[in-house]
């Protein structure tokens, strides 16, 4: 049992090595200064959303209140990512310990999951807003939005937590090195000597129940919508709905695309590409500010 215990820990590495972006290493420098302008745009602009929404009474709205979510899981997950990768990028510290990588992991998995969440939520906003514009105010009262947003929170963390036990439990013989510039559940997973089908089995399942329910519901809530905006009698009111939804719907779809193509890739055992990683950097940030232009026509 002793020398088990001792086999273990000597599998277990005290620290990891994100390289950064593979294939462009000599770039790092250049890459981040767009990284490190982005970044400041995204934390000014979702603060001072944040700051508009509490101190404006005319946006005390439920729509508002959503907007103000995803705003923060957004600052969540851009201060997760993107302060290390510049580390890596400027003062080429790499060393992330294992359980720090651990931790970034939680909050990367966690908030995405809530990304999720709180679109479905919207989506749903949208739904009752059109369809039952009469009982909006009475449906979506302030204690439903915050019940929601908790269990959309804890639904991300519940799933998510399992995660770090079964990335302790395996044994690393294959390195430290994760070329990425931050840790996600499979890209550690990987450097593992150890089978790691049950990582890859309870991360599939992960994405279907988060990503798959929210995608359903975003679906059933459009199609509702559309047949009621449909029969609306007023061109000028079905016109102003279709804009609305439309560009609700390209931030949805902007926003899990990349998200799911990477997942699978890795899930899968590919790697993205170089190119498609930034692209992906870049979408993802860009689609917040659409999203936000969305809910505020």
């Amino acid at each position: 049992m002793i020398m088990k215990m001792l086999n273990k820990t000597d599998l277990t590495p005290a620290s990891f090595l994100l390289t950064g972006i593979p294939g462009l290493e000599d770039l790092h420098l250049w890459i981040s200064f767009p990284f490190c302008s982005m970044y400041v745009v995204a934390v000014v602009g979702n603060c001072g959303l944040l700051y508009l929404i509490c101190c404006e009474d005319s946006l005390h709205r439920p729509m508002y209140y959503f907007l103000a979510m995803l705003s923060l899981t957004d600052l969540v997950m851009c201060s997760s990512t993107i302060p290390k990768a510049l580390c890596i990028f400027w003062f080429h510290l790499k060393e992330i310990s294992f359980e720090e990588c651990l931790v970034q992991m939680f909050f990367i998995h966690t908030f995405t999951g809530m990304e999720s969440g709180v679109l479905m939520l919207m989506a749903l906003d949208r739904y009752v807003a059109i369809c039952y514009p009469l009982r909006y105010a009475t449906i979506l009262t302030n204690p439903v939005i915050a019940k929601a947003g908790l269990a959309t929170f804890l639904r991300g963390v519940l799933l998510v937590i399992p995660l770090t036990f079964i990335i302790k439990r395996l044994p690393f013989c294959r390195g430290n090195i994760i070329h990425h510039t931050y840790c996600d559940h499979m890209s550690v997973a990987k450097l593992s000597c150890g089978s790691i089908k049950v990582n890859v089995i309870y991360g599939l399942m992960v994405a279907l129940l988060i990503g798959g329910f929210d995608i359903l519901c975003i679906t059933v809530s459009y199609t509702m919508i559309l047949r009621a905006v449909v029969s609306l009698s007023s061109a000028e009111a079905r016109q102003k709905a279709f804009s609305t939804c439309t560009a609700h719907i390209c931030a949805i779809v902007f926003s899990y695309s990349p998200a799911f193509f990477c997942f699978f890739l890795i899930a899968l055992g590919a790697t993205p590409s170089l190119h498609r990683q930034i692209r992906d950097c870049v979408i993802r940030i860009l689609s917040r500010s659409k999203d936000t232009k969305s809910h505020t026509i």
